[in-house]
């Protein structure tokens, strides 16, 4: 049997003092969780979910990566669009001199005339297709390369594919002799033609593939949402629960103070047993 009344041992306050420790101990776990926004902030809340937790903010940082990428390749292939465009524009004036210099009735001035237009227009084209640069990639330049992107972690990717016809068969056009009108009515059938289909089907390629890409890019925004999500479920603190719990914590806390209080000062009630 315990001795309750001793100066040198006193049971009540060791209870009250491992109580208090206690009910610290939760709510220093409750402060943590208030104050970080997280129920799980490291491997010593939970071992195995913040393991798992962090794994997933690896897959959404390379998942922010790949994204980037595909970004970058986007506006790749819209530069490219957006000049390929700018030469299916300008070949509509270019069939207009062509046919205007295979009239075999037009002087000879006029044809001079009508020849330097030309030759304005296909120097035109070929800045287009020049300036069709982003951060170092030109697709329809004859010097282009495919441009190769990774789309998703598995490691799979999307091309952009070069289009170097639309150089080639422009440069072919602006060299194209249109002295005389059966030389015009040549070049219409051959180079004009030729440089017609192939910025046609550079636009149909290229859009394609950019289409490809903007797909993806959404597809990966909808899973690193999700992932995010998940993460949130693994971590996240419900803070209104967390809210409550601290104000009984500290409520607690203080009723174990003054329990201890109470415990300690126990011993000195046997003072009152030795006065006279």
């Amino acid at each position: 049997m315990a001795i309750q009344n001793s100066v040198f041992t006193n049971p009540s306050a060791f209870t009250a003092l491992r109580a208090l420790n206690s009910v610290n101990r939760r709510l220093d776990v409750t402060q943590n969780r208030v104050s970080t926004g997280l129920r799980v902030s490291s491997s010593l809340d939970d071992a195995s979910a913040f393991a798992v937790a962090q794994g997933i903010r690896g897959e959404l940082r390379a998942l922010e990566s790949i994204s980037q990428g595909l970004n970058n390749s986007k506006a790749v292939g819209k530069v490219a669009v957006t000049g390929a465009t700018a030469v299916s524009n300008l070949l509509i004036d270019i069939r207009q001199k062509l046919t205007e210099l295979a009239n075999s009735s037009i002087s000879t001035s006029q044809r001079t005339i009508i020849g330097a237009d030309f030759n304005e227009l296909m120097s035109q084209a070929g800045s287009f297709i020049a300036n069709a640069t982003y951060n170092g990639f030109a697709l329809l330049r004859s010097t282009g390369n495919n441009v190769s992107t990774l789309a998703n972690l598995a490691g799979g990717s999307l091309t952009l594919s070069a289009q170097i016809n639309v150089d080639n068969w422009s440069r072919s056009l602006a060299r194209a002799t249109v002295a005389t009108a059966a030389n015009a009515q040549s070049v219409i059938a051959y180079q004009f033609t030729s440089l017609e289909s192939t910025v046609a089907a550079a636009l149909g390629t290229l859009g394609a593939e950019v289409r490809s890409l903007e797909q993806q890019t959404i597809f990966l925004q909808e899973l690193r949402d999700t992932s995010d999500e998940g993460l949130g479920n693994i971590v996240d603190a419900d803070l209104a629960r967390e809210s409550a719990k601290l104000t009984s914590q500290q409520i607690q806390q203080e009723l174990s103070v003054q329990t201890l209080s109470i415990a300690n000062d126990r011993p000195s009630t046997i003072l009152g047993l030795f006065r006279r």
